[in-house]
């Protein structure tokens, strides 16, 4: 056990690679690939346009004379019949149906459960299951956390000594989803009856009946809902669950879908002494966020974005990755996550891996040359040509990165040569609410949002990590002028944001 604190060190200290120094070719193939699978709505869209325009200038005298022509000449009739259905119905068949967001909600937890350091170390101490080496373990993990000291625990946990019941798991779950769902609801003047698809995602409480149920129990959804319930997908799930739900409603014409992302802390604090184990005690709070999605072509006019790419890369085959992130027991029978000291290294290659895809797909197309020729040059060349690192700050006007740790941020600001603006949004996010895993991106948007920063046009990048291991990707563009909400969980903050962080 003597080894343990280093251990524990490493996992905080560990660097990412600097993974767009080296570049994988066939992850740059599967962005093209991506593009050129729709090559073929692309070209039909301009030979559509094409044949309008030339039928708006034509005049009657040509139509009659047209119309002769082709009473004696039935091949012709016939193959430009052909090639017209054949083309509208390969053009609608592929054409994907735009998915619009019309608004989201982030649950903001009571003032009575917030846990400042202080308090957090006393009731620390005061279950006695920690010992003075793991104490003093967890308050160096607060203090380098980058959390503030108005982040919340859920009520179990206030309690000394702490009650971590299946019946208070559910209080928890109900707390947080009821109250983004009825924010959601409040805002967007949507009724319960009105959602087709659900789609709820909770890594580690998965209850039965499912938390999926619990929603519709609750709003009395209709019947025939379509209703999925995702479980031990980690903080990118958030991500993974509006895929999903996009996917749906390619599939099912007229509707809306709610995304649910959430973690429950209640069951899952550890009580042991494993430093591993212990740092997500130190950074997990209670959060959640519901967000309302549609298919509808007349939600575009009150939509707030337009879902443009969502890029998924799972590094599960691998062993190491695999396990980075791994629930299990210690030696003394306490369940616990433990954090594999490799997990930075590996965050770096499952990001290296998503952004290599996702450039070919948002990057300039000067930006794509500039980095497809050095990649062709280092092909012939070996290692005398270093590849171009493309800005990805030219493809998106807004970063939300998951508010996993101060480290990963921190390397995510420097390998993407990223601004510190560009980063406030997941640096006060983590501040202000911790780490609420699947959920951090909405509350970081919810930030920009808050700043008055998002323009008609804009770009948001959602990335997200989580166990198994993933790393995620969701691109919005803004279909207008987003302003400030007063339903926000930072409407009464916000004003106080930035503030300096001690480093």
């Amino acid at each position: 056990m003597a080894g343990e604190p280093t251990t524990a060190v490493q996992i905080n200290h560990r660097r990412l690679p600097d993974f767009l120094q080296s570049v994988n070719l066939k992850h740059v193939k599967l962005g093209y690939h991506y593009l050129i699978s729709h090559l073929l709505t692309l070209c039909l869209i301009p030979i559509m346009i094409i044949i309008l325009i030339e039928a708006s200038q034509t005049n009657p005298n040509d139509l009659r004379q047209l119309w002769i022509h082709l009473q004696y000449n039935l091949v012709s009739v016939i193959i430009c019949s052909t090639v017209l259905v054949f083309g509208s119905t390969v053009y609608i068949m592929t054409r994907p149906k735009p998915v619009y967001l019309i608004d989201y909600a982030c649950y903001r937890p009571p003032d009575h459960l917030k846990a400042p350091y202080e308090r957090f170390m006393k009731h620390s101490r005061l279950t006695g299951d920690f010992d003075e080496s793991s104490l003093e373990f967890q308050r160096k993990i607060l203090e380098r956390s980058g959390l503030g000291e108005e982040t919340y625990v859920p009520e179990a946990m206030h309690s000394i000594p702490p009650r971590p019941s299946m019946a208070a798991a559910r209080e928890e779950a109900e707390q947080v989803m009821f109250g983004a769902l009825n924010n959601l609801f409040a805002v967007t003047g949507v009724k319960p009856k009105d959602i087709g698809i659900l789609v709820v995602n909770c890594s580690l409480f998965n209850p039965t009946p499912s938390l999926s149920s619990m929603i519709v129990n609750k709003y009395k959804l209709r019947g025939n809902v379509k209703s999925f319930n995702l479980g031990g997908m980690g903080c990118s799930a958030g991500v993974i669950a509006v895929d999903l739900a996009k996917d749906m409603l390619q599939v099912h014409r007229n509707t809306y879908a709610v995304v649910v992302s959430t973690e429950n802390i209640t069951q899952n604090w550890y009580f042991g002494n494993k430093k591993s184990m212990l740092i997500p005690n130190c950074l997990f709070r209670v959060g959640g966020s519901a967000v309302l999605l549609s298919n509808k072509s007349r939600d575009r006019s009150r939509a707030k974005y337009q879902l443009v790419h969502v890029v998924r890369t799972h590094r599960g085959s691998d062993e190491k990755a695999f396990r980075c992130v791994y629930q299990e027991q210690d030696d003394n029978g306490k369940t616990g996550v433990s954090l594999s000291k490799d997990l930075m290294a590996i965050a770096g290659g499952a990001l290296k891996t998503n952004i290599t895809t996702l450039g070919p797909l948002v990057l300039p197309i000067s930006e794509q040359l500039l980095f497809f020729c050095t990649l062709i040059a280092k092909k012939f060349f070996k290692n005398d040509i270093k590849p171009y690192i493309p800005d990805f700050k030219l493809a998106f006007d807004h970063f939300c990165i998951h508010a996993g740790g101060r480290a990963v941020i921190d390397e995510l600001e420097k390998n993407l040569q990223l601004s510190p603006v560009h980063v406030e949004a997941s640096r006060m996010t983590l501040h202000r609410f911790g780490n609420t895993s699947s959920s951090s991106i909405w509350y970081e948007l919810g930030y920009i949002e808050g700043k008055g920063r998002v323009r008609k046009g804009h770009r948001v990048w959602q990335i997200a990590f989580g166990s198994g291991f993933k790393c995620n990707s969701a691109v919005w563009k803004a279909l207008r002028n987003v302003k400030p909400s007063d339903h926000s969980p930072w409407a009464d903050c916000i004003d106080k944001y930035p503030v300096e962080l001690v480093m």
